[in-house]
């Protein structure tokens, strides 16, 4: 059976805005490397949504959407996917998108030694040009999860000509085929994008500058966006929500995420992995027993988020009731540190340098010590943390995961030997083969069957402690027109625009 998709008009043009425009967007953290192969960072990916147009986008109810790839078919054996892609496409150098360039990138997400999209690629065998406006994906096994991969981060082109010119440093000026170019960087303050005039969708753009601005601390954020500095801010606290609703200059929409907030164990990443929690189960186990989930949802974020015990949300199909969060259990932390010998561990977890991340590990903090664990808390600003996450150099790392709409996406990489984002280093051949397996069908209950057979092993195991399920909450101006939410946390900007 062949599958093929064409939404003709998916993507009508907008009107021109009235005048020219700059879009100020408040960031919580500063993004990591501006390459999508080795970029991990969440904020980033906000970024890469108006630098780098992507083969296929998802929609708020999470459907798969045409963008550079216009339509494609599946073979009946699931083993070849061929995509027809959007014709009169040029990259922001000129260059032109074909086929050819989509071989290109898809190879250098595989091959370069910095890339982290290997995992995400993991399927594909090769990919062959048919026609300058064709491409074929041959995959070495079906793959449930390649689609949806290709939504995020492994399907954005950038501009061969460039990165080959560039290499490991293509980060530094990216160029890419999104409706906004590149124009300047400073680190911990701003990334400042303008109009890319010869984008095949440019009317549908309103503005002709988009500045990021990186401001880690939520209450001086909230005050940028109410001194009229920002028009939009991400991640507004849920503490500020009511506040900010009462004032009619302002606006406030949120949307539960994909995603998950956890504690990050290294268990085999170099020398630091050799502290007793990374070394003991039991002592994972006793920190996640002894933290009051939802008291800190209570206490930090006025019970808007979730308490999580497992990887994906209840909004997922994917989600097990049979892996609720786990209840706080002093006693039962306490007998564990006693039978791992350590009853008085000391663990060092670093966090970011937000000011959420600071409330959240100070309660943690409080909450470990009652069971007789002593938290010492490292700040740490986010890109620096992602580094030293690479390098091993961490005992915990207090780290979300923005999520994707398969669950593929929240586990693959973290937990197979090997993977892209797995920076714990955790290896189990039996994870490995049941979430390769979970690639191969298509079938909601099968995939969910094995998942759960996943949990099993990794929510005892816990190089991943899940701790909660955000919302994504957004805080505008007023003027700010045509801003539609989605659980990817994504800012896209077709159609939005600010009145005059």
């Amino acid at each position: 059976m062949k599958t093929g998709f064409l939404f003709a008009g998916a993507l009508m043009l907008a009107t021109t805005a009235a005048s020219a425009q700059t879009l100020r967007i408040g960031l919580l953290d500063d993004p990591d490397l501006l390459d999508p192969a080795p970029g991990k960072s969440f904020v980033g990916r906000i970024v890469f949504q108006s630098l780098c147009d992507k083969l296929v986008d998802i929609s708020p109810d999470l459907k798969i959407l045409p963008r550079l790839a216009v339509s494609w078919e599946t073979t009946e054996d699931g083993k070849v996917i061929t995509f027809k892609l959007r014709d009169g496409v040029t990259y922001q150098d000129g260059e032109k998108f074909d086929a050819a360039s989509v071989k290109y990138n898809i190879e250098r997400d595989k091959t370069m030694p910095e890339s982290i999209r290997k995992s995400d690629l993991a399927s594909v065998d090769s990919v062959d040009v048919i026609d300058p406006l064709t491409v074929r994906f041959n995959l070495k096994k079906p793959d449930s999860t390649l689609l949806a991969a290709l939504t995020d981060r492994a399907g954005m082109m950038v501009a061969p000509e460039a990165a080959k010119q560039a290499g490991a440093k293509f980060g530094l000026n990216p160029v890419c085929s999104g409706p906004y170019k590149f124009v300047e960087r400073v680190q911990q303050d701003h990334i400042t994008l303008a109009r890319n005039p010869n984008y095949w969708n440019a009317k549908a753009f309103s503005f002709d500058k988009i500045v990021f601005r990186t401001i880690p601390d939520s209450t001086a954020r909230l005050e940028s966006l109410r001194s009229g500095d920002l028009d939009i801010a991400e991640r507004i606290e849920p503490t500020d929500v009511k506040e900010l609703e009462a004032q009619k200059e302002f606006k406030v929409v949120g949307v539960t995420t994909l995603g998950y907030q956890g504690l990050t164990v290294n268990v085999a990443n170099g020398p630091a992995s050799k502290a007793p929690i990374g070394q003991d189960k039991r002592i994972r186990q006793a920190l996640s027993l002894a933290i009051d989930r939802q008291g800190v949802m209570d206490a930090v974020f006025d019970g808007q988020f979730s308490p999580a015990g497992q990887p994906v949300p209840p909004v997922s199909p994917y989600y097990s009731d049979k892996f609720p969060p786990p209840t706080r259990d002093l006693e039962k932390a306490k007998a564990l540190l006693k039978a791992a010998g350590v009853e008085h561990p000391v663990i060092n977890v670093r966090y970011t340098t937000s000011s959420r991340a600071q409330k959240v590990m100070e309660v943690v903090q409080a909450m470990a010590a009652e069971a007789g664990i002593e938290i010492k808390l490292i700040s740490t600003e986010f890109a620096t943390q992602m580094k030293v996450q690479t390098d091993g150099d961490y005992e915990i790392s207090f780290i979300g995961w923005s999520g994707r709409p398969d669950p593929d996406g929240n586990i693959y990489s973290f937990y197979v030997c090997g993977g892209g984002l797995n920076d714990s280093h955790y290896c189990n051949k039996d994870v490995d083969a049941i979430l390769n397996d979970a690639r191969l069908t298509t079938e909601v209950a099968a995939r969910k069957a094995l998942y759960e057979k996943f949990d099993a092993i990794a929510l005892d195991e816990l190089p991943i402690i899940y701790f909660y399920f955000e919302k994504w909450i957004w805080g505008s101006t007023a003027k700010l027109q045509g801003f539609v939410p989605n659980p990817d946390g994504m800012i896209r900007l077709e159609g939005v625009k600010l009145a005059q």
